[in-house]
């Protein structure tokens, strides 16, 4: 066999051989400097706050109360974080948004994918109508289903229990998470469906084995945005909890403020920056999934 030698760069006059010019950088255009600016803005705006509060828990209570409380702290001390788990059962706390979190979580996202399975990809008759319906209860608030609530859930012997909050969260985000996987099932090959069904495959397994592993990332997404509301949900825990034990993360800062409404900032400060740890946590390992499904669906293609 015959090898070539690879050729050579052209020498220049004086034996040195002549390397090639890199291409010089261009300034960045006015669009694209305006763009990093403005991306550099909302980074700011959005990782300020929590800098802020983390920094402000650490603070003593004197000098939040007599200084610049946008300053930086000119001692820092953890006892905040000691009282707020003194005044307040923030364990207790965590643990009950957790659960309430999780089980409307999962609720959201079975009956949200199997609605959406059977309206967009077996289809019936009256789907669209039901559909419509679907998307009608994102604009109902939900103030107006609270006093029919709270009667029911006297009446059956609900209230003060987690499925009294985990099932109207559930119930008001399914509209959106319906409209979300019938965006997702509508761009799946029909081909694929056709395909599992000519090799003997049932509407449930072809649920299971190709729409379910299909729809990890559009899980994901109704998880993240659907945790968020779940989390720093007020309204329903207020009204359909009345003990202690079940109280969750907001309805247990209420126990920061004291007579006449005075309030120990810096610990409540340290006991939101304990209750938002575990969202973030939450949203870290929802990010790493998210990126597994990419991986895996690039691959695949």
């Amino acid at each position: 066999m015959t090898t070539y030698a690879p050729a050579k760069a052209p020498a220049r006059a004086g034996g040195r051989p002549h390397k090639p010019r890199r291409p010089s950088r261009r300034p960045p255009s006015p669009a694209r400097l305006a763009s990093r600016v403005l991306v550099g803005a909302l980074v700011v705006v959005q990782v300020y706050p929590l800098v802020w509060l983390f920094l402000t828990s650490l603070r003593t209570e004197r000098d939040f109360a007599g200084g610049n409380p946008f300053a930086l702290p000119t001692s820092l001390t953890f006892d905040n974080y000691a009282r707020a788990f003194g005044h307040g059962h923030l364990g207790r706390n965590i643990l009950n948004s957790l659960i309430v979190t999780m089980g409307a979580n999962v609720l959201i996202v079975l009956c949200g994918m199997m609605g959406a399975y059977a309206l967009q990809v077996l289809g019936f008759r009256f789907s669209r109508v039901v559909r419509a319906l679907f998307l009608v209860g994102i604009v109902v608030p939900v103030q107006i289903a609270l006093v029919p609530l709270f009667v029911d859930y006297t009446r059956v012997g609900l209230l003060d229990t987690y499925p009294s909050m985990i099932l109207p969260l559930a119930g008001f985000a399914l509209p959106m998470s319906v409209y979300l996987f019938s965006s997702f099932f509508e761009y799946i090959p029909r081909e694929v469906y056709e395909a599992a069904s000519l090799d003997g495959a049932g509407p449930y397994r072809i649920f299971a084995r190709i729409t379910l592993p299909m729809s990890v990332n559009t899980v994901v997404t109704v998880v993240m945005v659907n945790s968020i509301f779940i989390w720093n949900d007020f309204i329903f825990a207020n009204t359909f909890v009345l003990s202690e034990d079940l109280k969750t993360i907001p309805l247990g800062l209420q126990n920061y403020i004291g007579a006449m409404g005075k309030t120990d900032w810096t610990a409540t400060f340290a006991a939101v920056c304990v209750t938002v740890t575990p969202l973030l946590l939450i949203f870290l390992v929802l990010n790493r999934a998210m990126i597994y499904g990419l991986e895996r669906g690039a691959s695949k293609g």
